[in-house]
């Protein structure tokens, strides 16, 4: 089975390599998700220029998820441009659906959130998502969605 995903956005399709190297019960899980139609039309609520864009809640707010928490699988892979990793709470293992994809290199993350997958097409379309403000840590007003994910045939 695939372990290439496709993105779809608003200003064209982001290719995305799962990394279950690095990561196996994080990408098994995103694929669920992903076969399942979970991400289609969900907002990227929580975008920081010059940091990331992050998306997989169900409420829109990044209050929720999809009720199933991971195990943390961390790892020394470094959170560059392109990374994806998954989003948590204080706890490691409070890895659920939400996700974000990195804008430029954060090392303060290395070691701390789990990679499972990197953009390997596309990115300018990452680039293209809408920022949130600042002052509000991100948060995007009238944010773009996930028009779609699949995984490619």
């Amino acid at each position: 089975m695939s372990d290439t995903l496709i993105l779809e956005l608003k200003s064209g399709n982001v290719t995305i390599e799962m990394r279950p190297d690095l990561a196996p019960n994080h990408c098994a899980r995103i694929k669920e998700l992903v076969e399942s139609g979970f991400y289609d039309g969900l907002k990227f609520h929580r975008v920081i220029d010059g940091f990331m864009a992050q998306t997989g809640c169900p409420k829109g707010t990044g209050t929720g998820g999809s009720g199933q928490n991971l195990k943390a699988e961390f790892t020394k892979a470094p959170f560059e441009r392109g990374t994806l990793g998954m989003a948590r709470s204080q706890s490691p293992d409070s890895g659920d659906s939400q996700f974000y994809i990195m804008f430029d290199r954060s090392p303060h993350l290395d070691g701390q959130y789990t990679v499972w997958g990197q953009v390997t097409e596309g990115m300018e379309h990452v680039d293209a998502i809408k920022r949130g403000s600042a002052s509000a840590n991100g948060s995007v007003e009238d944010p773009d969605t996930i028009i779609s994910f699949k995984v490619k045939a």
